[in-house]
C-alpha cells in the first residue's frame, strides 16, 4: 500500500506538466493575442488551480518522504529485530521517524527565510531586515518554502537518476539484445563444476581415514568447499526447474521481438542523451551564466524533443502522450538499474531486487528512490525542451516596422514570434512548473552540471553493458545471498 500511493501520488504530480503547458498554450491564439474569454481574472485564477494543485501534490510528497516510508521502514525493522508488541514497534518507529520530520521542518524554514530578493535601503535596521523577511515570505504564500524543500528532494533524485537511470538506459536494451545464457548449457557447466568440488571434498578426506584429524586449514577448506557443493545442488535444482518450465519456451519463442525491442530502446537512449547534449551545450554557448541558473534567452542550438514537443503540443493529447512514455520510459531503464546494481550505501550494498522475494524494507528504498527520479523527471524533460516546458507553443506580438516604396511611407506591422525567456511578462505566461524548478538559481546550476554527469555516467554504463556477457538464466542463487529459497527458482525475464 506504501509504494502503490506513494508511487501513485509521483506519477499524478507528473501529469500535471503536460497539463499545465496546455492551460497556459489554451489561454493565446496562434497568431499572439488572448482569446476572448482569457482576461486577467481568469488566467490568474487558472494559475492559481494549477499551483494549489502542485501545493497539494507537493505536501503529500514530503508527507510520504519524510514520515510515511520512514515509518514503515522502521515499523519493520524493528519487526525483524525481535519478537515485540505491536506497541514497542509503533514507538520505536515514531521515535525514528521524528528525526525525518525534523529534517523535513528544517528544509521548510531555510526555503521560507532564504531571501531572493534583498531590501533596497541599505541603512535599515536589524528589525526591518527581520520584517521583509516576513513580508516577503507572506507574500510568497510559502512557495519559497515548499519549492526549497521538493528542490532538495530533485536534487537527491538527480543523484539517483545518474546512479540507477544512466545505467538502465544502457543496460536494459542491451539485456533484451543480447538474452540469458542457455539453461542446458548452464547446467552441464553446473554438473561439472560438481564433479570437481566432489573430487577434493574426496581429495580431504582421504587424508583422515587411518583415523589421524585433519590440519585446521584443510578442515576450513573441507567447510568451503561442502558450502559451495550446496550451493552447486541449489543452482542444479533450480536450472532443472527452468530447463523443463513451459515460460522458458515461451520466452524462447519471443526471442525476435525482445531484440526488436532493444533496439528500438537503445534508439530512445541515444535521442534522449543527444537532446540532453545538444540542451546543456546551449546552455553553456547561450546562457546568462551560472548566476541566472543557466537560464537560456531564446533558442539557439535546438535538438529533436525541443523541436517534436511543440509540435505535437498543436493537437491535444499528443504531446501528453510523449512526455507520458517518456516518463514511463524512466521509471522501467530506473527499475533495470536499480535491479542490476541493487540497494548500496557507499560500499555497502544494504538490498538485492529479485523477483517474488524482495524483502519489505528494500521495497520501500526502491519505492524511495523511484518517487525522488520521478520528481526529477520534471526538470530533465525541461533539460530536453526547455522552451515548451517554460511557454508551451505561446507566441507574443512585435512591432516591425515595414516600408512601401509606391508611398514611400512606413507603416508597422505586428508579427507573432514564440515566447522565449526575453518576451514581455504580460505578453507570455510562464508555467508553474517552472516557477517550481527554478525559485532557487542554485538548484538550477546544480541540475545543469548533473545533466552533464548523467551523460557520462550513460557512456560508461553503455561501455560495461557492452562488455559484460550474457545474463545467468538464473539469478541470485549465489552463497551471499540471505534472501534466496530453495523452493522458488527465479526466471531472469528482460
Amino acid at each position: 500500500m506504501t509504494a502503490v500511493f506513494s508511487l501513485a501520488i509521483a506519477l499524478i504530480t507528473s501529469a500535471l506538466l503536460p497539463v499545465d503547458i496546455f492551460l497556459v498554450s489554451y489561454m493565446k491564439s496562434q497568431n499572439g493575442t488572448f482569446k476572448d474569454w482569457a482576461n486577467a481574472n481568469v488566467s490568474r485564477q487558472i494559475e492559481d488551480t494549477v499551483l494549489y494543485g502542485y501545493y497539494t501534490l507537493y505536501s503529500v510528497i514530503l508527507f510520504c518522504v519524510f514520515f510515511w516510508i520512514p515509518f514503515v521502514y522502521f515499523y519493520y525493522e524493528e519487526k525483524d529485530d525481535d519478537d515485540t508488541g505491536k506497541c514497542t514497534q509503533i514507538k520505536t518507529a515514531l521515535k525514528y521517524t521524528l528525526g525525518f520530520a525534523v529534517i523535513c521542518a528544517l528544509l521548510l524554514l531555510v526555503g521560507a527565510f532564504v531571501p531572493l530578493s534583498v531590501p533596497n535601503n541599505k541603512n535599515s535596521t536589524e528589525w526591518e531586515k527581520v520584517k521583509f523577511l516576513f513580508e516577503e515570505l507572506g507574500s510568497s504564500h510559502g512557495l519559497a518554502a515548499l519549492s526549497f524543500s521538493i528542490s532538495s528532494l530533485t536534487l537527491i533524485g538527480m543523484l539517483a537518476a545518474i546512479t540507477y537511470t544512466a545505467y538502465g538506459m544502457s543496460a536494459l536494451p542491451l539485456n533484451l539484445i543480447k538474452g540469458t545464457r542457455s539453461a542446458a548449457y548452464e547446467r552441464l557447466e553446473n554438473s561439472e563444476d560438481i564433479e570437481e568440488v566432489e573430487q577434493h571434498i574426496q581429495t580431504i578426506k582421504s587424508k583422515s581415514k587411518d583415523g589421524r584429524p585433519l590440519p585446521a586449514r584443510d578442515k576450513r577448506a573441507l567447510k568451503q568447499f561442502e558450502e559451495r557443493l550446496r550451493t552447486l545442488k541449489k543452482r542444479e535444482r533450480h536450472l532443472e526447474f527452468i530447463e523443463n518450465s513451459w515460460w522458458t519456451k515461451f520466452c524462447g519463442a519471443l526471442r525476435p521481438l525482445k531484440i526488436i525491442w532493444g533496439i528500438f530502446f537503445i534508439f530512445v537512449a541515444l535521442l534522449f542523451v543527444i537532446s540532453l547534449f545538444l540542451s546543456n551545450l546551449d546552455k553553456a554557448l547561450h546562457s546568462a551564466g551560472i548566476d541566472s541558473g543557466f537560464i537560456i534567452f531564446g533558442t539557439n542550438l535546438s535538438n529533436p524533443l525541443n523541436m517534436l514537443l511543440p509540435i505535437l503540443q498543436t493537437v491535444f493529447p499528443l504531446d501528453y502522450i510523449l512526455i507520458t512514455i517518456i516518463i514511463m520510459y524512466f521509471i522501467f531503464t530506473s527499475m533495470a538499474g536499480i535491479r542490476n546494481i541493487g540497494i548500496w550505501f557507499f560500499w555497502i550494498r544494504l538490498y538485492k531486487i529479485r523477483r517474488g522475494r524482495t524483502r519489505p524494507q528494500a521495497l520501500l528504498f526502491l519505492c524511495m528512490i523511484l518517487l525522488l527520479i520521478v520528481l526529477h523527471t520534471s526538470y530533465m524533460i525541461y533539460s530536453l525542451a526547455p522552451q515548451y516546458v517554460m511557454y508551451g507553443s505561446q507566441n507574443y506580438l512585435i512591432e516591425n516596422n515595414t516600408t512601401y516604396d509606391d508611398n514611400k511611407g512606413n507603416s508597422t506591422i505586428a508579427t507573432p514570434k514564440r515566447c522565449d525567456a526575453d518576451a514581455p511578462e504580460d505578453q507570455c505566461t510562464v508555467t508553474r512548473t517552472y516557477l517550481f524548478l527554478h525559485k532557487f538559481w542554485f538548484f538550477s546550476a546544480a541540475y545543469y552540471f548533473g545533466n552533464w554527469a548523467f551523460i557520462g555516467f550513460f557512456l560508461i554504463g553503455l561501455i560495461v553493458s557492452c562488455c559484460k556477457g550474457k545474463k545467468s538464466v538464473i539469478e541470485g542463487v549465489d552463497e551471499d545471498d540471505s534472501d534466496i529459497s530453495d523452493d522458488e527458482p527465479t526466471v531472469y525475464y528482460d
